[in-house]
């Protein structure tokens, strides 16, 4: 991972990320239990998603490299949005 980061000229932010895809995944599982940080999580997990497409599209890689991200912002806006109206 630390090589990607690097290639796409992020590298300062990789601890950082890591730390907050860590966190939001530990949040999603509280987050069955208490939905306010469920709402959290899921809509934080959905932005980095978003910002982690925003940098895949700017550096040119192929729709197949770019479509986890895409996977798991949509995943997570859809539970996002679930939470909110359910």
């Amino acid at each position: 991972m630390k090589s990607e980061f690097k290639r796409l000229n992020v590298e300062k932010l990789g601890l950082l990320t890591i730390v907050l895809e860590i966190l939001g995944a530990f949040g999603l599982f509280v987050g069955l239990l208490f939905k306010p940080i469920l709402l959290i999580s899921s809509g934080g997990l959905a932005l980095l998603m978003l910002l982690g497409l925003i940098i895949r599209i700017k550096s040119n890689d192929g729709l197949l490299i770019s479509f986890p991200a895409t996977f798991y912002m949509i995943l997570n806006a859809y539970i996002f949005y679930f939470a909110i109206y359910n």
